[in-house]
Parts: structure tokens; sequence; C-alpha cells
């Protein structure tokens, strides 16, 4: 199977409003919780990321939204990669990278100049896709999230 061509990335629409809560829900139930901003942020992607410059795109295979990550604006030349998930059963076939590549392409076009992202050293998955793409371990500050014990960041 060509996953090329089976593997869709779309955007953010207020139809796909309820995908990022429910993807992200998934895993962070299954491996931390939920805390009080990612209710907040999960519960209004359009007034929490979209209006506020932010973007999120969605993965698509079998007429079905299979993923999301998203790109949280910080200022106009940084943005934070966030909110990033694929759902249990098709992890494994690349569509987190698939994800990634959209992002990168995205973010070049705009001319954003760096991303940050946060996550747990105990998604080993995640860490080693990121590292792929070229982000690097930078020092975490307190207090964005209680889960991240690692900050990553790429100059693009």
């Amino acid at each position: 199977m060509d996953l090329d061509n089976a593997v869709i990335i779309i955007p953010f629409s207020p139809a796909l409003k309820e995908e990022i809560k429910i993807l992200n829900l998934e895993w962070l139930k299954k491996y931390f919780r939920v805390e009080p901003k990612d209710e907040l942020v999960l519960s209004d992607p359009q007034g929490e990321i979209i209006d506020k410059g932010g973007m999120i795109f969605y993965a698509k295979y079998n007429e079905k939204i299979v993923g999301t990550v998203s790109l949280l604006k910080i200022d106009d030349t940084t943005f934070e990669l966030s909110k990033m998930a694929v759902t249990d059963d098709v992890q494994g076939l690349g569509i987190g990278q698939k994800l990634m590549e959209h992002c990168l392409k995205i973010v070049k076009q705009k001319g954003i100049k760096k991303l940050v992202l946060y996550s747990n050293r105990k998604l080993l998955p995640a860490i080693y896709l990121y590292k792929k793409f070229g982000f690097i371990e930078v020092p975490l500050e307190e207090g964005v999230y209680e889960r991240a014990n690692i900050k990553m960041e790429k100059i693009i």
C-alpha cells in the first residue's frame, strides 16, 4: 500500500473542531492526565489556536481523521509544535512523519524562523521523530506543562 497517496493532510475547519480533542485526549489519558490548559485549548481550538494566529492540521486516512498537529503562535517568527497525536490503531504507519513534513513545509513558506516543542522522555517514538527532523534539546523552563520534561527546538 502506498501511504503517501492514502494519507491526506488537511487544514482545520470548524466541522473538525472535535477531532483535535478526541485524538489528544486518547493519548493524554493513556500516558498522563488532562491538564486544565489542555482542556481549555482542546475545547476551543478556534479561539485558542486559530484566532491567535496558529494553525491546526489533520491527517486523513481511509476517509477517517487519524492524526493532528498544531502550530501555536508565540510571536511572528516562533511557533510551538503542539497537540500532535495519531490514533493508536494506525501508529507506526508514518503518519506522524507526514504531519511533521507538512508543518515544516508550511513554516518555511510563512517565514517562521524557529519551532519549539515540549514533550516527555517516555514518549520514545515522538522523541525519535523530533530528533529525526532536526530538533535539538534545549533547557526547559518551569511551568509550561506538568508532563513536560524535555524542550526541543528547531531553527528553520
